[in-house]
């Protein structure tokens, strides 16, 4: 699982402290799987703070080299604030996937479902979503929220959840592709 495309999350012109040469860096998040990555730019390249670039498997028109994944841990104070925003839209422009999460989601364990992993489902939630998309597949967050009363708005309720999955709070992963591990 890799992503193609990244945001840029924050740009430092001189590099970060640490680096073995001072040369310009990006702090990016995947689009698709929320890969956390620092990557550095073409002599000549700038990024801004929302650029989208390419990073995958043909010519890298602006990226010189991927540095390396990094961690939540890793991220700048601005790329940290940055984080919340670039998730939410990222999340609305592919509603669809996210919405179909709660229509396919199945068990993880025995006792544990994939919907139970959202913050905000519980039981009678779990229950009542699971009955809702019996009748039919969920089409909006709108219609989630319509079709299940008291659930928290769902779209609030997946940004949460990578928030937390970036943050590594959960050994279980629904949408962010395994990080390298936070040192203990």
């Amino acid at each position: 699982m890799r992503d193609e495309w990244v945001i840029t999350i924050d740009y430092l012109s001189r590099g970060r402290i640490g680096m073995q040469r001072s040369e310009p860096i990006a702090q990016t998040i995947g689009e698709k799987y929320f890969s956390l990555l620092e990557i550095i730019p073409r002599e000549g390249v700038e990024f801004k703070v929302g650029d989208r670039v390419y990073i995958g498997e043909g010519k890298r028109d602006n990226v010189k080299y991927i540095h390396g994944r990094i961690t939540y841990f890793d991220l700048t104070v601005s790329a940290k604030q940055e984080l919340q925003n670039v998730i939410e839209k990222l999340v609305d422009a592919d509603q669809k996937r996210f919405v179909d999460f709660f229509s396919r989601a199945g068990p993880v364990t025995n006792r544990l479902h994939q919907l139970e992993l959202i913050p905000g489902v519980g039981k009678k939630h779990l229950w009542d979503i699971i009955e809702a998309r019996k009748e039919k597949p969920f089409e909006s967050f709108e219609d989630i929220s319509n079709r299940v009363k008291f659930l928290p708005d769902p779209r609030k309720m997946i940004i949460h959840r990578i928030l937390d999955e970036l943050e590594d709070k959960d050994k279980y992963k629904l949408f962010v592709a395994s990080n390298v591990q936070r040192p203990q």
